[in-house]
């Protein structure tokens, strides 16, 4: 049986992507720094193995990659836990900055690291998820953004040097995406411009991220490395005015 670990595993496109590892006959290991979520989430995915860790301490991220679960090799690491933390650029501190850089950048770094001799002995998949703010700018994501670009790098980084060990690495840059807390904190005009503004005229859903996801992990992508896959209705492909020409 393979297994997969998934970060941020506790909700939305993490835990999305457990259950459907699951319902592919994959063993799941689950990592989330919320405990209580993560135990709840685990309990409704078969055989799940779940592990309370903060992907930016170090300390903690050695000791997830000490899991017996693990010890025979690891065949699909996915980096998904991050923290969306918006606001502008004059009153993003350099603490502010911090707190995003650790989770989406550094603990993508670290988790990868520490995974390289359970990938090798797997030869297994990274699957790194940035965003569509990775690849376009946008207002209020001077540190998000910045952070999700640094993923896309760091995932040809991975790819080239990994590539010997078997190890292959991608990464997926969901666009929006209809999860409890994007429609918790977007309005109704926000709703309507995004879906002006996307070619499919509405927001992905979290199933429709993690079939990216596990294709990119699976035997079927075994050529596949250093690729950035916008999973995203076209949002990256417009260009300015497009939804009016549309229209017209």
């Amino acid at each position: 049986m393979k297994t997969a670990l998934v970060t941020g595993a506790a909700r939305g496109i993490g835990l999305a992507t457990a259950q459907l590892f699951a319902q592919q006959g994959w063993r799941v290991v689950m990592v989330d720094r919320d405990a209580p979520e993560l135990t709840q989430a685990a309990a409704g995915v078969s055989d799940a193995v779940a592990i309370t860790a903060d992907v930016a301490i170090p300390d903690q991220v050695a000791q997830v990659m000490t899991a017996p679960v693990l010890a025979d090799g690891l065949h699909a690491l996915v980096n998904n836990a991050g923290v969306a933390d918006f606001g502008p650029i004059e009153q993003t501190d350099f603490a502010r900055w911090r707190r995003v850089m650790e989770t989406n950048l550094d603990g993508v770094f670290l988790m990868s690291q520490a995974a390289i001799p359970a990938l090798r002995a797997g030869r297994g998949a990274i699957v790194n998820i940035a965003s569509i703010s990775g690849l376009r700018a946008s207002t209020l994501r001077v540190a998000y953004g910045t952070s999700k670009a640094g993923v896309i790098q760091l995932t040809q980084q991975q790819a080239v040097e990994l590539g010997a060990h078997g190890i292959r690495a991608n990464c997926v840059c969901p666009g929006p995406v209809r999860t409890k807390l994007a429609m918790a904190v977007h309005t109704q005009d926000i709703i309507d411009a995004y879906h002006d503004a996307i070619p499919l005229n509405r927001y992905g859903s979290e199933r429709e991220i993690a079939e990216a996801i596990t294709f990119l992990c699976s035997d079927r992508a075994s050529y596949i490395t250093g690729q950035t896959l916008a999973v995203d209705g076209g949002f990256e492909a417009t260009g300015v005015g497009l939804p009016a020409l549309r229209r017209g």
